[in-house]
């Protein structure tokens, strides 16, 4: 029998909802802006890049400790803290009057989304001891996420086309008061449920690593490989990497605990989500372009230009979930890595002059084939580790899948870095092509390095649902 939900219990489920609602919204609303902030900024394919990585950059890099802090000073102080930073910076993004200071709001945006979303479900962990309950409101939780990626591009659309730019980051206003408000009055206090230690210089060391990796892959297109600063970024980043794993491996209690890759079916899980999300959000990236610069769309009809791909995305979501037991974790891991990736090569006759209705149905099966990936690499990741592992190896796997969006980002960007037309659609196509080998050899490395997984209740777990952000 299902137990009604207390006023605190339903108070902290829509501010955990809102929390969860303006992270997705941040990932996907800004890529619908990308040719008004081209114009308003006079800048070119590297800057929009800086913009929409410097959210993520920030958001992947903290994900693992952020988790850890709310375990050493109570989830509601930092979930409240994490609204707070980003309603702040998502003002500072609304003011920005130059591009390097709308970067770096960005950059204090994703540290206030690290800050919400593993804090967000530990908060529901608390409010929802009973375990039925706590599923159903993680259900919620995850819904709300999932109707704000669909909606993201369409809202954000429509504010660009009628508002203006600016009004994509002051949105995030009245619902940052609101979530802080509910969190207030309704979450419980905030309780310390161990001094777990933070490691600070693994995460030094990762930030270091991910930021040089990131100004080598972004600014090349701008600069060159043979810059001092690529080649310079190149190497920084490839000496903070084995710092990082060196300091992992001896610290008691590491961010990024390596003994877990000991373990064949993690370690492909945790590569199909970086492949995965460097295909997906690097050719939504480039798509945004090709929607407003060579196709001359509003943001208005880019954000509903992809539509149907970002609803695709939610009701695959849930279908997934059902056929985990009926096909199989590996069996559907590979047959979405085919699917996606032919999607993908559906796309490769794209051109300026062709309809928009020859992309829907590749652009369908395409992210169908990504939306069967995501709740099933999540279950594999789950069901390859104990139990009492689980929040650390889905913690992993998330942050694993936001490095790859990120590098998506600033890999395609430098493909499609020439706006002419020519040079453009000349990069598209390598980077349609790339996502689809990429995917492709990811079938193969899950056909050959996955285990048949232990049965896991993935629906009971609340870290599960993060995978989505």
């Amino acid at each position: 029998m299902n137990m009604p939900m207390s006023r605190d219990q339903r108070g902290t489920l829509a501010a955990a909802g809102l929390g969860f609602v303006v992270v997705l919204l941040d990932v996907s609303v800004v890529n619908v802006a990308l040719d008004a902030l081209r114009a308003r900024f006079a800048t070119d394919v590297t800057g929009l890049q800086w913009v929409v990585n410097a959210y993520t950059l920030a958001f992947a890099s903290l994900l693992l400790t952020t988790g850890a802090l709310g375990d050493r000073f109570g989830a509601k102080r930092i979930f409240t803290a994490g609204f707070a930073v980003f309603t702040l910076a998502s003002i500072g993004c609304g003011i920005a009057d130059s591009l390097p200071l709308l970067v770096a709001a960005r950059v204090v945006q994703g540290i206030g989304a690290a800050l919400l979303v593993p804090n967000s479900l530990a908060m529901l962990r608390q409010a929802f001891p009973d375990m039925q309950q706590r599923s159903r409101a993680v259900g919620w939780w995850g819904a709300a996420g999932g109707i704000a990626l669909a909606a993201g591009p369409v809202l954000g659309g429509l504010l660009v086309t009628h508002v203006g730019w600016r009004s994509i980051f002051l949105i995030n206003l009245p619902i940052g008061v609101a979530g802080v408000a509910l969190t207030l009055r309704h979450a419980a206090a905030a309780v310390s449920t161990h001094n777990r230690s933070i490691d600070l210089p693994g995460q030094l060391a990762a930030i270091v690593a991910l930021v040089a990796l990131t100004v080598c892959l972004t600014e090349a297109a701008r600069l060159g490989w043979r810059h001092p600063l690529v080649y310079g970024a190149l190497l920084l980043s490839v000496v903070a990497t084995l710092a990082f794993l060196w300091l992992e491996s001896r610290s008691t209690e590491p961010m990024l605990p390596l003994s877990l890759f000991r373990t064949a079916t993690f370690s492909v899980a945790s590569v199909a989500g970086v492949i995965v999300n460097f295909a997906y959000y690097g050719l939504i990236f480039v798509f945004s372009l090709f929607f407003q610069i060579e196709q001359n769309l509003s943001a208005q009809w880019t954000g509903l230009a992809f539509l149907p791909m970002t609803a695709v995305l939610m009701g695959v979501n849930i279908l997934a979930g059902r056929l985990l037991n009926r096909i199989g974790a590996k069996k559907l891991m590979i047959a979405g890595m085919v699917i996606a990736a032919s999607g993908y090569l559906l796309l490769l006759p794209v051109s300026t002059n062709g309809s928009y209705w020859m992309l829907v149905l590749p652009m369908l099966v395409a992210a169908s084939g990504i939306a069967l990936m995501v709740p099933t690499m999540t279950n594999v990741t789950l069901s390859s580790v104990d139990a009492s592992r689980s929040g650390v190896a889905s913690g992993i796997l998330n942050s694993a899948r936001q490095v790859g969006g990120m590098l998506g980002v600033a890999v395609f960007g430098f493909f499609v870095r020439d706006t002419s037309h020519d040079g453009f659609m000349q990069g598209m196509h390598l980077s349609i092509m790339t996502a689809a080998v990429l995917l492709l050899c990811g079938s193969v490395i899950c056909l050959y390095g996955i285990r048949t997984p232990r049965p896991a209740h993935v629906e009971t777990n609340p870290k599960v649902l993060a995978s989505d952000s």
